[in-house]
């Protein structure tokens, strides 16, 4: 039976990961608590690596989790959508649970019920908080634009009109954590001798060569941080922006 990504966890500002505290009993990595990590390195680390995260916020209607676009800048994580979007509207002001997860494998057991996978999550816990200010909006929205590669200075420049439409929150670091597992399958010692395959399919998420728009006018080429992109893994697009 496949494990899960995400748990409960929490981060340290910046203790080794021996000396990292939960701040909190709500965020203390309870199952597999060994694989907690709450150095602030690690959090950031997984953050930017990550592509997508999961956003949970309770409604009216009942518990709400969609993916979104994120970004962060090692304080706070930043969200964004259409001023009429329900969640992050709902979120303002309240509770919301963040998870972001960068799955590395499959972990096939030599029985199903020690099957897992692989994988690196953070979970950020805390009360959003709705950013009216233009400056600090403009900020957060370059950073989410940014995230996956940067690109906000390749394009037009959002407009007043534009900026009035759009609901940008914003979420502490001040509760999050990692939960990272790696390594092959756990099996019981009598299983070891059997016939069964045990092993790990490794995961990876590589980016294509861009494709222009249809519409396109012109013969623009892509941004070179856009086209630098092709062949990449999410994780080797780091080291790319580093150099």
């Amino acid at each position: 039976m496949w494990g899960s990504p995400v748990a409960s966890q929490a981060m340290g500002e910046s203790e080794p990961q021996s000396q990292a505290k939960a701040p909190s009993q709500r965020v203390r990595v309870r199952r597999a608590a060994g694989r907690g990590r709450y150095g602030k390195s690690d959090v950031v680390g997984i953050l930017d690596a990550g592509l997508i995260a999961h956003v949970g916020v309770l409604t009216p209607e009942g518990p709400l989790v969609l993916p979104m676009a994120f970004g962060h800048d090692g304080d706070c994580l930043f969200l964004h959508g259409a001023v009429a979007n329900h969640l992050l509207g709902t979120g303002d002001g309240q509770e919301v649970c963040v998870t972001v997860t960068c799955l590395d494998g499959l972990v096939m057991a030599r029985t199903p019920f020690h099957n897992s996978m692989n994988y690196r999550s953070v979970v950020v816990r805390g009360r959003a908080r709705r950013i009216d200010e233009e400056e600090r909006k403009l900020y957060a929205l370059r950073l989410v634009t940014d995230h996956v590669v940067e690109n906000w200075d390749a394009g037009r420049p959002p407009t007043r009109s534009e900026l009035r439409k759009t609901l940008v929150l914003e979420v502490p670091l001040a509760e999050a954590s990692a939960k990272v597992r790696s390594g092959d399958p756990s099996d019981e010692p009598e299983d070891m001798a059997g016939p069964w395959w045990a092993g790990v399919v490794p995961v990876t998420t590589h980016f294509e060569p861009p494709t222009s728009s249809a519409d396109l006018n012109g013969d623009a080429d892509p941004p070179a941080s856009v086209a630098a992109l092709s062949g990449l893994s999410s994780d080797e697009r780091l080291k790319s922006g580093d150099g």
